[in-house]
């Protein structure tokens, strides 16, 4: 009698996927009921991505961006009973944290700032010179922005806010979410232009 073949089938992505979601459902729900373990494990798991996105909007404030952490993942462990498993749990994550960089944003945008509005001359700059820089060089040039320039940056082009979004969640005019945008695109093209002389 001959013994019946075992054949090692690697899970589907689809199981996988369904054993994921099943690993997800515990954890939130440990979280729920308030277990220090869970949440050690959750905050393992998600705080270094979500401490990069803070980055980009806080570099150089270590401080800053370790108080705006805290405060995600607070409001993260505080409702988490609103998650409701549609959607990427990342991707949950991710709206929190961004929502939470921009409230610290909205408190440090100075109020003079605010009422400048989008002139013809704050036209969009010309970014031919960008492909001449390497990543890491074009982050060390935007990082050097203001605050308030560097947050509208960043919903702009790294989250994909529109204008109108981007003003709500500061709380300012979209055209003075397009003078900002502009004027760091204008302070970033002066810049690279000194990198690209030397």
């Amino acid at each position: 009698m001959t013994e019946p073949l075992h054949i090692n089938i690697p899970l589907q992505a689809s199981e996988r996927s369904a054993s994921e979601h099943d690993e997800l459902y515990l954890l939130v729900g440990e979280c729920i009921a308030q277990s220090r373990s869970a949440q050690k494990k959750m905050y393992d798991k998600y705080a270094p991505a979500a401490y990069g996105i803070i980055k980009r909007y806080m570099y150089g404030n270590e401080d800053g961006a370790k108080e705006i952490l805290n405060d995600a993942f607070y409001k993260i462990f505080t409702k988490l009973d609103q998650y409701s498993f549609q959607g990427a749990f990342e991707g949950w994550i991710r709206r929190i944290v961004v929502n939470t960089v921009t409230d610290h944003l909205r408190k440090s945008i100075n109020h003079d700032q605010q009422h400048k509005e989008v002139q013809p001359e704050d036209g969009f700059t010309d970014s031919g010179s960008l492909g001449n820089l390497s990543y890491k060089e074009l982050l060390q040039v935007v990082h050097t922005l203001p605050e308030a320039q560097l947050g509208v940056f960043n919903l702009f082009v790294f989250e994909n806010y529109p204008h109108k979004e981007i003003a709500v969640l500061l709380n300012i005019s979209e055209n003075n979410s397009r003078w900002y945008l502009n004027d760091a695109r204008r302070r970033l093209k002066e810049k690279i232009n000194l990198l690209m002389k030397q």
